[in-house]
């Protein structure tokens, strides 16, 4: 029974990594760029959804709550495309790096002066709710995690699969010249994926902030090993993004439990072993370039 508490738990938590991981593959079936500030983003839609959610001056539903934190922070990575990031279109990937990792530190001072540094939690409708499975407990806001990942997965995967927009980004990550010269419009599609993936990592942080408490450098954590989740089911991949969220999360608590010394990089070593074995992710889909 406790193999199964574990796995529960450790399936709630990979969701959330994978929601995060969601936000890297995003940006990065669009750009070939990586978001290393992708977990502060996630931090400052926690705190967004704690805001709205239980301060006393907004005391909003649960459901409002989340809707007008992602909202925000959706408005946030579209005006941080269009007036930050386009500065450095076109430049090397490099410079994106950099600049994203300075981000994150922005974010988190940000984070701090405002909403300080004591850990803070979510208050939800179903805080302390459980479902009874046998001797089996599942937490409500378990189920909550789950459900909201695996539906939000399939919007985005049938949105990059089968809408015109979707096709039009995959088409601007393989060659962004090229896809300019077809008419698309490739510095607004930038805009829009940034802006998607601030509705991702706010969604992800309301949920973190609803199972765990929140402070701004919790971000930082979560975003490597959220990154790590993503390395391991392929940066290109939608559905290895989760897969990926999910294996961290899983091997976090057993490795915890059951091999102690290693708990903490459990998910590097994962990582690695994937890497050696699949360079590409275990749905590795970045075909190599022809010149």
């Amino acid at each position: 029974m406790d193999i199964l508490q574990l796995l529960v738990s450790g399936i709630a938590n990979g969701c959330i990594y994978g929601l995060l991981a969601l936000g890297f593959v995003l940006i990065y079936k669009a750009s070939e760029a990586v978001n290393f500030a992708q977990g502060d983003m996630m931090m400052l839609g926690a705190f967004l959804g704690v805001t709205f959610i239980n301060a006393s001056y907004a005391d909003l539903p649960f459901l409002i709550g989340i809707t007008l934190a992602a909202l925000l922070l959706g408005l946030f990575g579209y005006l941080l495309d269009r007036f930050v990031l386009r500065a450095i279109f076109g430049q090397p990937q490099f410079a994106m790096v950099i600049l994203t990792i300075a981000l994150g530190f922005l974010i988190r001072f940000v984070a701090g002066v405002i909403w300080g540094h004591d850990p803070t939690s979510l208050e939800t409708p179903f805080v302390g709710q459980v479902w009874m499975l046998g001797e089996l407990m599942i937490p409500v806001v378990d189920a909550v995690i789950i459900l909201t990942t695996v539906g939000l997965t399939s919007i985005l995967y049938f949105f990059f699969a089968r809408t015109r927009l979707g096709v039009a980004m995959q088409a601007s990550s393989q060659n962004q010249m090229a896809a300019y010269y077809m008419g698309i419009p490739v510095k607004r599609i930038n805009a829009i994926v940034w802006a998607l993936s601030g509705v991702v990592a706010a969604i992800a942080g309301v949920l973190f902030a609803a199972k765990g408490a929140v402070e701004p450098s919790v971000g930082l954590l979560f975003g490597i090993k959220a990154f790590a989740a993503a390395v391991i089911g392929g940066l290109g991949s939608l559905p290895g993004a989760l897969l990926g969220g999910l294996l961290v999360g899983i091997v976090e608590p057993f490795a915890g439990r059951y091999l102690p010394e290693v708990g903490q990089i459990a998910p590097y070593l994962l990582m690695l072993v994937v890497l050696v074995l699949r360079p590409g992710g275990l749905f590795a889909q970045i075909s190599q370039k022809k010149v």
